[in-house]
């Protein structure tokens, strides 16, 4: 897909402006996005990569609202979220962007079912409704056979599709990840960029966050961030804002 200009915000589901973001301890500062300039068109399949530290994950927590910047401006889908209330802040992240974490983040004392079912319930879905759409899901990910089992009765990749299932509850905008594979084994972290790949060709927003540089080339667009900067942003294997190429070397 090819990146708007990032002085027209208006279409792209993801604008960044100058974000910073510091975090004061009292007793020091700690600079971690010093100026990011991002922007994501709907429909579009990112990786977000680079190294411990860099950034990378407090870029997420800010494009799904689960943290606010120091700096700059942020619009989601054309809306300012700069001076959102915390229940709106609350209702993006149920309603308009999917958290997939490296964690899984399930509850152990309950069922798939129940895991997936659980952002349907806050969101005040109906009992008939929710069983259609738990039911589709966890068939969507593989797991129809498997809906009451509990986590400790899957494996790492299966719990990591329940997750998976459960982030796409409500039908969001946007499917963010935080590095998904992290706790999987080679063929199931592949097993799940397939799933996401899957979920991007049939129209979602994906952005994936991972240290993985071959995972991260399945796909199409990778951004690198670096001491809280973007350095590198390729698009179908080009290198726009450095001159070696990510598929040249591994992320450290």
């Amino acid at each position: 897909m090819t990146a708007k200009n990032p002085s027209q915000p208006n279409g792209a589901v993801i604008h960044m402006d100058g974000i910073r973001k510091v975090y004061d301890t009292g007793k020091v500062k700690v600079e971690a996005l010093r100026g990011v300039d991002l922007e994501v068109q709907d429909g579009e399949f990112v990786a977000i990569i680079g190294p411990s530290g860099s950034g990378k994950s407090t870029l997420m927590n800010l494009i799904g609202c689960l943290d606010t910047p120091t700096g700059g401006t942020y619009r989601l889908s054309g809306e300012l979220v700069a001076g959102l209330r915390k229940e709106q802040l609350a209702a993006i992240r149920n309603r308009r962007v999917g958290f997939v974490f490296q964690n899984f983040n399930l509850l152990p004392q309950i069922t798939s079912y129940e895991n997936v079912e659980m952002p349907l319930l806050f969101g005040g879905i109906s009992r008939r409704k929710r069983r259609q759409r738990v039911e589709e899901l966890l068939d969507r990910v593989g797991l129809g056979e498997r809906m009451h089992h509990k986590p400790t009765e899957l494996s790492g990749g299966q719990m990591q599709r329940v997750a998976v299932a459960r982030a796409l509850a409500m039908n969001p905008d946007i499917l963010l990840a935080d590095e998904p594979t992290g706790n999987l084994d080679s063929s199931s972290g592949g097993d799940i960029m397939e799933l996401f790949q899957e979920l991007w060709e049939g129209g979602r927003t994906m952005l994936v966050i991972t240290h993985d540089a071959a995972l991260a080339r399945r796909a199409p667009r990778q951004v690198e961030i670096r001491d809280g900067l973007v350095v590198r942003d390729n698009t179908n294997g080009s290198t726009d804002l450095m001159s070696d190429s990510i598929v040249d070397r591994p992320i450290d």
